[in-house]
Formats: structure tokens, sequence, C-alpha cells
């Protein structure tokens, strides 16, 4: 085994959480004996409780072993599969490499543990190519990761050849990326002092779509057409929902990535007091195959925060243009975001018509080609968004007359008419099985 990691080429540093590394090192000490027999045992279970860890993590099941190796494949970047990610591998030299690494890999599948569970009167190795996890909720772990793993661990351990492992891996390179870009589709960014920019994956993102959003249509179909338009490479808007709260400005959001996860759209959160690293994110993602939407939610500024000008400066003025991939979808509360006074509305000069101060804060929200207005609906609106969610609810079995009546007692107590409270109102029913 260990010979054979030697010997990798392009997926050489795909060993660096340690564990392929270190499950060789334990097959050479005791080949070699240059290790005792307990001391092997140890170390057999230390790197056996690292793969039960990331198989909790991640969902795996049966083959901890080949699906530990799986997932090596398909988050590892190098020259090969960022060159597959974006166009697939075509006729490069390159290839050569990697059917060599892949033919390594063909034998690592399938290498046997029982010699050397034999010798240590163990079968931890047996167990884990034998593995049953234990039922989890969804939200303990990335279910798509999850599928994605066993799909090309089941693929590449029935394959026969290098060739073939090469063509399941240009296909699943073609089709999610490479990488964590490739596997999960939202992210938080994460820098501390000292340190690099991280990318944090959203395991529970909510399961929302748009068809879940009760109304709104008309706001609903100008974002998605401007969604649309962005992941199939035309042009695209920055796009900046406002209105009153609890009118569905995050659900629309939060719908538009599971509705175009799959046709390579990617979403990042950003909090205002992350701005300064605005640029830094966009020089990492901005030569992906993938189109990202940069997501700040409840955006808003008060007169003595200056942040948003990082944010003007990366939407539009800085020298550098922003990438053809990258589009900032903004929610908020404010239609101009940034707080006005009635100062700054008699702040004039004699020469000029306008405020300096005016523009200056109106210049931010200019930057969003698309503004689409979330309104608090009517009562008719509210009445009809309280129907249609509870018969989304089997178990409540009340007359609509006393469904109303009841929601516009809620609604009196629990933060006036708007979808949220409809939807708290009926979460509520539907708790008590009314």
């Amino acid at each position: 085994m260990y010979k054979e990691i030697a010997k990798l080429v392009l997926y050489q540093d795909a060993v660096g959480d340690g564990i392929l590394t270190d499950v060789g090192n334990i097959v050479k000490d005791w080949e070699t004996g240059a290790d005792t027999p307990e001391s092997l045992v140890s170390r057999c279970y230390t790197e056996i409780k690292r793969l039960l860890d990331l198989g909790t993590s991640y969902g795996f099941d049966r083959n901890l072993w080949q699906d530990y190796l799986a997932f090596l494949l398909i988050t590892h970047e190098n020259s090969f599969t960022l060159t597959a990610e974006k166009q697939g591998a075509g006729d490069g030299s390159v290839n050569t490499f990697a059917k060599h690494d892949y033919e390594i890999f063909r034998k690592l599948l399938h290498f046997d543990f029982g010699p050397l569970e034999e010798s240590l009167g163990i079968d931890c190795f047996s167990t884990i190519t034998h593995y049953r996890s234990i039922p989890k909720k969804e939200q303990m772990y990335n279910r798509e990761v999850s599928a994605k793993v066993r799909e090309v661990s089941d693929g590449i351990s029935a394959a026969k050849s290098a060739d073939e492992i090469f063509a399941i891996m240009n296909d699943f390179y073609k089709q999610y990326g490479v990488g964590m870009f490739g596997l999960n589709r939202a992210f938080r960014i994460r820098h501390e002092d000292g340190e690099d920019l991280k990318f944090i994956p959203i395991n529970n993102t909510d399961k929302v779509r748009l068809t879940d959003l009760v109304g709104y249509e008309i706001q609903k179909k100008k974002l998605r057409e401007n969604t649309e338009a962005f992941v199939d490479g035309k042009r695209a808007n920055n796009c900046l929902l406002f209105g009153d709260s609890g009118t569905g400005k995050s659900t629309s959001i939060k719908a538009i990535i599971n509705e175009y996860y799959d046709r390579g759209l990617r979403m990042i959160e950003i909090y205002k007091h992350q701005f300064r690293d605005l640029s830094r994110v966009i020089s990492h993602i901005k030569n992906r195959n993938y189109k990202f939407i940069i997501y700040m939610d409840d955006l808003s500024f008060e007169e003595f925060e200056t942040e948003y000008k990082y944010l003007k400066a990366v939407i539009e003025g800085g020298l550098e243009s922003k990438p053809d991939n990258v589009l900032i979808y903004a929610t908020s509360n404010r239609r101009h975001l940034i707080k006005e006074t009635w100062t700054d509305r008699n702040d004039y000069d004699q020469e000029k018509h306008h405020s300096d101060t005016i523009q200056e804060k109106l210049s931010l929200v200019n930057r969003f080609g698309v503004t689409i207005s979330y309104s608090a609906p009517s009562k008719k609106e509210f009445d009809e968004i309280v129907r249609e969610l509870a018969s989304r609810y089997p178990e409540i079995k009340i007359s609509e007359e006393e469904l109303l009546a009841e929601a516009n007692k809620w609604e009196m107590s629990h933060g006036g008419i708007s979808g949220r409270t409809a939807q708290q109102f009926v979460d509520y029913l539907a708790g008590r099985g009314a």
C-alpha cells in the first residue's frame, strides 16, 4: 500500500488529511517489523476512529474505506480536476497522469487488510468495510454529499480498469465540479486574525421552494427571471428585495438556491462586518465553473456605519470589475438601505439642487439593477395565505370560518398581518393537532 501511495502524482497531496498516509505507514511498519504489535493495534484503532468520525459527519454507510477514498477523489483540487470541472478532460497530456493515479486508487479500493488483521488479532478494517450506520436526522449531515460519495464509491469500486474510473470521475467533475463547491450549495465565510479566509459549508439549508411561498407571484417571477438569466450565462443584475418584515424576502432567496443548485448555482452568505473580505471572497471564486450569489440578509446601515463603502466599490466603482459568475442578492426592510434623517434632507448647498449626503446614500441602492418590493398583505391576502398553508397540514381539521377567526386573533397579538405570522399560526395549529 505505502509503495503505491508514494507513486501518486496529481493526487499526491490528497492524502493531506493523514488517514491514507497513516494507514500506509501502519502497513509498512507491520511488513518491515519496525513497530511492536501492541503499538500497531493502537495505531489501527486511531485511524478507524478517524474514519468513523468522517463517516458520521457525512452519513457514509456500507464500506467506509471505499467511501473515504471516493471522498478524496471528489474533493481534491488539482490541474486535472479543475480543468475537468470547466470543460471536461479533453485530450490533454495530464490525462495520462490522471489514469496513472486512478490505477493506484483502484488497487487501494480493494486492498486486502486480512493478513494484517490476522497477524494483529483484530477485525476493525473488516468491520468498516461492512458498516451499518445508526439512522440519524438529515440535519446532522449533508444528505446530498453522502449520496454523491456513495454513487461515486459504488462506481469506482466496481470499475475494472483505470479508464473506467477516469470516465466516472470526469463525468462527475463536469456535472458537479470538484471540492467543497461541488458538494455543497451554500457557505459562510470565516476569517480570523492571522488565518486564511475559509469557506464553511452550510449543511442544514432549508428545503423551501418558491411554490411554498403563498402569493407574491409578480415578485417571484422577477426574481426567477433574473436568476435564470444568470445561471444560463446571460446578462443579469444584482438584486435587492426590500419591504415589510415577514413577507418572504429571505424565503425567496433560500428557495432560489434550491431551485438552481443542479444548474451550478452556489450561495455565499456574508454579514455586514465581513464586507472587508468581499474582494478576497470574489478572488477565490471568480475562476470557478459555478455561478455564485453573494447573499446579504437584512442589509441596512446606520448613519455612523461606513461598511457600505466596501460594498459599493465591489459592486461597481472599483478598478477590478466584478466577474460574470458573481451576483449580489440582498434583503432589507429599508428601501434605501442607509438610514436617512431630516438633517440629510435639509443639507442643501446654494450651488446644488440635491444634497450630496443624500446622493452618497442613494448611490448604494442604485447599484442594484433589480429591486423587488415585498409589501405586507392585505386582510384578504392574509386570509388566503392562512387557508393555503392550513390545507398543507391534514391534521388541521377545523372549519374555514373558525380557522380565519382564530387567525385574526393570532395576528393581533403576534406581530400583525404578514406571511410569517400566518405560518406561525398554522404551525401552532398543526402542533396542537387541531
